[in-house]
């Protein structure tokens, strides 16, 4: 267990697209092979500690809380994207200047060697943020890692706003950090909210902080499914066959 680490998992979504056979529930707590969601992510972070890891909670907050006892919580009241979701959690991260491990309640798959691996990148070179990207066979709609001539990241541009050559980037950014605790803070407090959906997006947060001239670094992976989140009702057939298999 680390006690230079902290971790904030968000876990406030509604999973409108799970409502089936009449269940409502928030989306982490869809079961797959008779466990929510949630409790696969926070048994690969485990590291962590229950007393270092910080819950975003919202929709039903209560059945999460429920849940999950010793865990620390936070409420995102109105759902305005990834960075509101961390904005959330800036009380329980006030005054800690370690690293901060983001991550999310409903990527059931990432294994605890992947956490790992992306923390040790981070600590290693000393980063104020790391990213986890990863290559992958399935078709999803993740970001693109962009990379300037010398292969240094040079930023993160969302699915929906690639051109028809960055759609082709095979580096996408899974939307799991490591962020040094102070300049996390920081940065949130400079993105905006300047894109169709109009919310804050955390993959804006590296960009600020490369403007600033810190040291942004990649842990690059092959990650195959791991790097499956549940939207849908396939998404969760699919967790749940994969997590058959694993025996987990």
């Amino acid at each position: 267990m680390e006690n230079n680490i902290m971790a904030v998992v968000l876990a406030a979504g509604k999973g409108t697209r799970l409502r089936t056979e009449g269940i409502d529930l928030p989306k982490v707590m869809r079961t797959a092979c008779g466990k929510p969601l949630l409790h696969y992510v926070l048994e690969a972070i485990s590291f962590v500690g229950k007393e270092n890891t910080v819950i975003v909670v919202g929709y039903q907050k209560e059945k999460v809380t429920a849940a999950f006892d010793g865990y620390r919580f936070a409420e995102q009241k109105e759902q305005l994207g990834t960075g509101h979701a961390v904005m959330s959690a800036r009380d329980e991260l006030s005054g800690f200047d370690g690293d901060v491990l983001v991550c999310y309640g409903d990527m059931p798959l990432l294994r605890r060697e992947t956490y790992e691996a992306l923390c040790a990148v981070h600590r290693n070179e000393k980063n104020a943020c790391t990213l986890l990207s990863g290559t992958t066979d399935e078709d999803l709609p993740y970001g693109r890692v962009l990379r300037d001539a010398s292969g240094a990241f040079a930023g993160v541009v969302e699915d929906r706003d690639c051109t028809p050559e960055q759609k082709k980037i095979k580096e996408l950014n899974i939307g799991v950090y490591v962020f040094s605790a102070p300049q996390l803070l920081r940065a949130l407090e400079r993105i905006g909210n300047d894109n169709a959906q109009g919310e804050y997006y955390l993959t804006d947060v590296p960009a600020v902080l490369l403007n600033d001239g810190e040291k942004i670094g990649v842990c690059k992976r092959e990650l195959g499914r791991e790097l499956i989140g549940v939207n849908t009702v396939e998404q969760l057939e699919t967790v749940e066959e994969e997590l058959s298999k694993e025996g987990r």
